[in-house]
């Protein structure tokens, strides 16, 4: 019988076999051509790999001019010329020993790298898993250098003809690693990677000419930008690479520290993607993937933006080299910075001052304003007295018989006109009294429409007529507001345009330490649930800030006494339960998050479900105040409140027809 305590060969190392009984030991240094090999697993990862690290080099020996030719999507042949400054026949020889580069010399330089590359991996690893010809001269020669690789092993070594600058042919791709060729995508998917690698580096370096063509077919060809200004020059590369609408109405960000400088463009909220892939972040000319900075960005833009949409930019980030470290990813996609956080806040800063200074406010036509002042409006009547412009929604409703008004805190008192929108055209227009001749015009927007005085003034304005609300409004089918600019036409969603309005006029209230309250005659008793009872409890004092007077009576029961003004019993019940149920487990900014989410839901029970029979004046109002939101494009959801027909446009879709 076998003794049981006899070792099994199964649970011995797999060279056991060949066990090294001597001092040696079983560590052994890889051979080159197989450590190539491993290296080129994280350097070379799809074709747009090899495209991007011969790039790079190119750029790093200052070529004015670099062409990319493409077989197969790369499997076949990836070619990339360049007009640098060449190598040496010695160089070009060690330019595909692992490690061999001529970018630093110790560990000081690694702290302050100010090239693309700098490990020395990138031919190596290239030559390991594919057959490479480099051809190159220092201009100062007569004759160039042949270097031929072949899955790692030097071939040809010799002098030759070839212009000045460099140029690497890379062909089968990954013949000698057949599961990495097997795992490569379909040509097309391979393509739009090496795209997106030659826009990444054509929008780094517009001072570069950059082609790329594909099976002899020209797909990029991208002139060098001659404009001495950053923002020309980058706007001519977009230009290039997209369309002379984008480019033209991109918004330019500018800003700086003591030690960073943030530059680039921006697309208008208006002007929005449903994907991510057109968003481009560069450090010191280095495209990189970061998540955080990302963030800033989208922040930056906050309500500007709808949901799940995305804008296009290209964002530059400028600052001495020892306070980013380049050396933490294999393909130098991702860095670190010595201080992240106030990169984050300058960034966030820069790109919003640049969204709010860069909005274009549509010009009202004098001739259609002055016709209408000549003509009396659209009633016809002559024009002798012109009221004070007011910001709709600055007067508000006396209370109705079956309400009184009074603050959250519970003093009662009369009512009081509400706080005007803040933002950058928050004092464009002035507040007028509720006995003026505007006095009804924001009682008609919650009134019912059998309810609504129908001989409203259809006065105009002296107001200047540069600014929206002073001329023309008409009326679409009860649907939309058109409005005469000198560009042409803006056609404006009333509801949309309402959620806008009452969304910021929320949030003010929620930043006041008390709000209006319209109290019900008789209270609503509302069963809440357990989740909505606890939030209750600490959400009281904010729910009041908002106008709803709401105490706990038994159990879970809460007796609700007042609600916001102008919303009516049923739609304020709906709203009060509703922003119990918003869930605000958010990791930042829970309180600000929440109240955005609040003024969100407010306004969306609140707004008017059509325009109705408003005066001119009224209508004209509507869009002064509109006008006066700090975000007047979209509502807080980012539907579009308005869009522009130029005249052009206009003219175009004529033709069309």
């Amino acid at each position: 019988m076998a003794d049981s305590s006899a070792p099994d060969a199964r649970d011995a190392p797999p060279d056991a076999g060949n066990r090294d009984t001597s001092n040696d030991g079983l560590i052994r240094q890889l051979p080159d051509v197989l450590a190539n090999k491993i290296a080129a697993g994280e350097v070379v990862q799809r074709p747009a790999s090899v495209v991007k690290e011969l790039i790079e080099n190119a750029l790093d020996a200052g070529a004015s001019r670099i062409t990319v030719r493409i077989k197969d999507a790369g499997r076949t042949l990836i070619q990339v010329t360049d007009d640098g400054c060449g190598m040496s026949r010695a160089d070009a020889k060690r330019s595909f020993q692992r490690h061999a580069t001529s970018k630093i010399r110790g560990i000081d330089d690694l702290e302050r790298i100010r090239t693309l590359g700098f490990r020395g991996e990138a031919l190596a690893s290239i030559g390991a898993v594919a057959q490479v010809e480099l051809k190159t001269r220092r201009v100062e020669d007569d004759i160039g250098t042949l270097v031929q690789m072949n899955g790692g092993t030097m071939e040809t070594h010799r002098p030759c003809a070839t212009p000045a600058g460099t140029t690497i042919s890379v062909r089968n791709l990954f013949y000698n690693v057949p599961a990495r060729r097997n795992f490569l995508k379909t040509p097309a998917t391979e393509m739009k990677h090496i795209s997106d690698t030659i826009y990444q580096q054509a929008l780094a370096h517009p001072g570069v000419h950059i082609e790329l063509d594909h099976d002899d077919r020209s797909i990029v060809q991208c002139e060098a930008a001659t404009a001495q200004d950053d923002h020309e020059r980058l706007r001519f590369r977009i230009r290039q690479l997209w369309t002379e609408d984008r480019a033209a109405t991109l918004l330019p960000v500018s800003d700086a520290s003591s030690y960073l400088r943030v530059w680039g463009l921006v697309a208008h909220p208006e002007r929005v993607k449903s994907t991510r892939e057109d968003q481009f972040l560069f450090v010191n000319d280095r495209a990189i993937q970061d998540r955080y900075l990302s963030h800033a960005v989208r922040k930056a833009y906050g309500d500007w933006l709808p949901d799940k949409a995305f804008p296009f930019f290209t964002l530059f980030l400028e600052l001495d080299p020892e306070r980013v470290d380049v050396n933490v990813h294999p393909t130098k996609a991702e860095v670190k910075f010595e201080d992240e956080s106030g990169i984050y806040g300058l960034l966030r800063s820069s790109v919003r001052e640049a969204l709010k200074t860069q909005f274009t406010t549509p010009q009202f036509d004098p001739c259609e304003a002055d016709a209408s002042a000549t003509s009396g409006g659209a009633s016809g009547a002559p024009s002798s007295s012109r009221p004070t412009p007011v910001s709709f929604g600055d007067a508000e409703p006396s209370a109705s018989p079956t309400t009184s008004s009074r603050s959250s805190s519970g003093s009662r008192s009369a009512p009081s006109s509400g706080s005007a929108p803040t933002g950058s055209r928050a004092n464009a227009g002035a507040t007028a009294s509720q006995s003026g001749p505007l006095g009804p015009l924001t009682d008609r927007l919650y009134r019912p429409e059998d309810e609504v005085d129908a001989d409203a003034s259809d006065e105009d304005t002296s107001a200047p007529k540069s600014t929206p609300g002073h001329g023309p409004v008409w009326v679409l089918h009860g649907r939309y507001l058109l409005v005469p600019i000198d560009e042409g036409l803006m056609v404006v969603d009333p509801r949309a345009a309402h959620r806008r309005i009452l969304y910021e006029r929320y949030q003010a209230r929620l930043q006041q330490e008390s709000g209006e309250s319209q109290q019900l005659l008789f209270a609503e008793t509302i069963d809440l649930s357990v989740q909505e009872a606890e939030r209750f409890e600490g959400l009281q004092d904010e729910l009041a800030h908002v106008g709803f007077d709401a105490e706990s009576l038994s159990g879970r029961t809460v007796a609700l006494r007042g609600i916001p003004p102008k919303l009516d019993t049923e739609r304020a019940v709906d709203a009060f339960r509703a922003l119990l149920s918003d869930d605000d487990s958010t990791p930042e900014s829970a309180t600000e998050t929440r109240h955005k989410a609040w003024a969100r839901t407010l306004a969306s029970r609140q707004a008017l479900d059509r325009v109705g029979d408003w005066a001119l004046e009224e209508r004209r109002a509507f869009i002064r105040t509109l006008w006066q939101c700090e975000v007047p494009y979209v509502d807080p959801s980012g539907t579009p409140t308005l869009i522009r027909l130029s005249l052009d446009e206009v003219g175009a879709l004529l033709n069309k027809a």
